[in-house]
């Protein structure tokens, strides 16, 4: 960390979404808001399905899955961007930095391949169904979650190794709400070339390959609802797979802009709006779309509330 005359930077200094004083406290109550939000919305969803025995079904798991995933990708950074709305200057100590970062990346990647997963899942109960209970047996199902994880740690831990190899000088102002990787390349004194390298390769992966996945799994499955012959289980079907696929172009659209953008064209004002739509209001939206519109979820919800008024 420490190179000739370059004195080692201990501490960074967030900017935040906006430094501008008459947004703080609007911000602050709507991001405030928006994280209630997704720890009830996430939380009561992986208790709702632990404890409804006729959740316990593939689908069901990887949803479970994916509200951890989204409650701790928005535990990781909102805590600390909501303390920056009532402070002049926002400190990290550079080992908060690196740990946020890491823990970041490990549940973002992670969200990317799960929602393929997920996407997965949906193409073999309509396209397959006959043979859905093979193919996503509680064993596939449990060995696909696993992989899921262990690309999100893998991918983290090589970029968060290789980011604490890069000297950090006398510039220690992060124009960004958290630690990300692309702002805190900006600030350094050495060579990022390695850095850009992995961005780009692991950006490719974890962002082309499940986007590609997910779309072809939609298209067969749009192709299997055309050949729905009753209109309302048609419309049904479309207006549930149009709010996913919403959900999935916002997620990996934002995630794209950031992380697959030359660095010498990005814009990192532009990122940090850019970077709220994946950190923040997906994971507010999943447990909408993905859960409450769901009829299974909404009946598991109604006989856990009229278990509860009647115990």
């Amino acid at each position: 960390m420490e190179t000739g005359n370059h004195s080692r930077v201990t501490e960074f200094i967030l900017t935040g979404i906006s430094e501008q004083p008459e947004l703080q406290l609007p911000l602050f109550l709507l991001f405030l808001g928006i994280y209630v939000f997704i720890v009830v919305g996430n939380l009561g969803m992986i208790i709702l399905i632990g404890l409804s025995s006729h959740l316990h079904t593939p689908m069901y798991y990887l949803l479970r899955s994916l509200s951890f995933i989204d409650l701790c990708n928005s535990t990781v950074i909102t805590p600390k961007m909501l303390f920056s709305f009532g402070t002049e200057k926002n400190v990290i100590l550079y080992p908060e930095c690196m740990t946020q970062l890491y823990f970041f990346l490990v549940f973002a990647i992670s969200e990317c391949h799960m929602l393929a997963a997920m996407a997965y899942d949906r193409y073999v109960a309509i396209c397959s169904p006959l043979l859905y209970s093979v193919t996503m047996s509680q064993q596939a199902c449990i060995s696909l979650i696993s992989v899921v994880y262990a690309i999100g740690v893998v991918c983290a831990s090589v970029h968060t190794g290789c980011l604490v190899r890069v000297h950090f000088c006398k510039l220690n102002v992060i124009n960004h709400y958290f630690c990300d990787l692309p702002p805190l390349l900006k600030l350094s004194c050495s060579s990022t070339y390695i850095n850009e390298l992995l961005i780009l390769c692991f950006g490719t992966f974890n962002i082309c390959a499940p986007s590609l996945l997910i779309l072809t799994s939609y298209i067969f499955i749009i192709a299997s609802i055309l050949r729905i012959r009753s209109t309302s289980g048609r419309s049904k079907a479309f207006s549930t797979c149009s709010s996913h696929l919403s959900a999935v172009a916002v997620f990996f659209g934002s995630a794209a802009f950031m992380y697959l953008q030359p660095s010498s064209v990005s814009s990192m004002d532009q990122g940090k709006v850019s970077s709220v739509f994946y950190t923040i209001i997906v994971p507010m939206l999943n447990p909408l779309i993905y859960s409450l519109r769901n009829k299974d979820v909404s009946i598991a919800l109604k006989k856990m509330l009229d278990r509860k008024i009647f115990l």
